[in-house]
Formats: C-alpha cells, sequence, structure tokens
C-alpha cells in the first residue's frame, strides 16, 4: 500500500473515532437517532471543516461525502451497541490516536497550500480539537480548554515537531510518523500517569469569596 492510501485510511479512521465520541456524547444524555448523527457529524468532521474555510481549501468532506457516511455509520453503530464502560476506555486511546493524527494532518495541508508556518501549527491544533470543543459546548459540559489535562498540548506538539521537522528539510513522511508518535506519546502518558499542566497559581476566581466581617483571614 502506498504512502497515499494509508494516509486516506488513517484520515477516515481519525474522523470515525471522533465521530465515535460524539455519539457516545450523545448517547450519555439519551438523545434520539437524529441528534447521534448531529453530534456525530460535528466532532467527526468539525475541525477539518475550520481548518479548510481558514486556509481557503474546499471543504473536504462537501468534495467527498463519504467522510459524511463515516460519521453516520459510527452513530448508527454507538446507537445499536450501546454506552458500555470498556468501550468508552476503548475510544478513549482511540479518541489519543485520532488526536495525533489529526494534529499531524491539520498541519500538513496547511503546509501544503501555502500557510505560514505558525499558522500552519494553529491549524493542525484546530484539525485536532475543534471538534471535541464544540461537541462539549452543544452537550453543555465542560470543555477541553477549561480542563487542565494534557490534550490540546498534545496536539500543539503534533502539530508543531510536524512543521519543525519540514522546516529542517526531514522527508515527509518521516517527520508525519516523528511528530504523529511524538503526540501520541504525551497524551497516552497523560492519561496513564494522570498529568496535567499546572494551574495560575492566583486565587481561582470560579469560586465565590467568603463574605468579608471585618477580621482578616487566619492561616
Amino acid at each position: 500500500m502506498v504512502v497515499s492510501d494509508l494516509v486516506a485510511w488513517l484520515d477516515y479512521a481519525g474522523v470515525a473515532v471522533f465521530a465515535a465520541t460524539g455519539a457516545l456524547t450523545a448517547a450519555r444524555h439519551r438523545h434520539d437517532i437524529v441528534t447521534f448523527c448531529f453530534f456525530a457529524a460535528v466532532t467527526g468532521i468539525g475541525g477539518g471543516t475550520l481548518r479548510d474555510l481558514l486556509i481557503g481549501a474546499p471543504v473536504f468532506w462537501v468534495e467527498q461525502p463519504a467522510y459524511l457516511a463515516v460519521c453516520m455509520v459510527a452513530a448508527a453503530l454507538i446507537w445499536i451497541l450501546g454506552e458500555r464502560p470498556q468501550g468508552s476506555r476503548l475510544l478513549l486511546w482511540l479518541d489519543a490516536v485520532g488526536l495525533a493524527a489529526y494534529s499531524v494532518l491539520g498541519a500538513a495541508k496547511a503546509a501544503q497550500m501555502g500557510v505560514p508556518p505558525l499558522a500552519a501549527v494553529v491549524m493542525g491544533v484546530l484539525s485536532a480539537s475543534f471538534g471535541g470543543i464544540v461537541r462539549d459546548v452543544l452537550a453543555g459540559q465542560p470543555s477541553v480548554l477549561l480542563r487542565r489535562e494534557i490534550y490540546v498540548t498534545a496536539a500543539l506538539l503534533g502539530a508543531g515537531a510536524y512543521v519543525a521537522l519540514r522546516l529542517a528539510h526531514v522527508e515527509s513522511s518521516y517527520a508525519a510518523l516523528g511528530a504523529f508518535g511524538g503526540a501520541f506519546a504525551l497524551r497516552a502518558a497523560a492519561l496513564r500517569l494522570g498529568w496535567a499542566l499546572p494551574a495560575f497559581p492566583g486565587r481561582d476566581e470560579t469560586k465565590p469569596a467568603a463574605p468579608w466581617t471585618g477580621v482578616p483571614p487566619t492561616e
């Protein structure tokens, strides 16, 4: 199998995994099959859609509707199989694979369109994470941007490593493989070891301050 065929299959697989996570979110909220399909599509193709619109490329699923079909199949499978604890855990790891792959694929497509290096890195991050962000907002649950777990950071590593390696004139397939491995390793370590970014050391403004009583607080 040539490299381009492998990349195409990985692309479809990534869409399927992300779509399945969207359908699982709909399952947890006991939505109907139409909402399953909607969540699957938003999560599966949302990041790539935003990327293509921003870089002026034809939107990938408009030219190749098979991506939409993959989202619908993923939604139907989750509807039939239901939400299972072991399946959710497996999808968490598959999502890590999709995150790593899409961060690289997004940056690579942007670079091929002549996007400057820094912007190409941003496109990679958006490709990998935007669909999940929209999914969480629509479901009314905390977005990955509001959690300190290492998720977007792994996408940033993948996209940044790919662009840096290409600037160093590393062959495209080797650059993609190395960047994918780095992003997946970081996300996997975060899942296994509970890694998280450090929080800002100031007071948490999301918690209401204690009413002032005229007496200084004691330590």
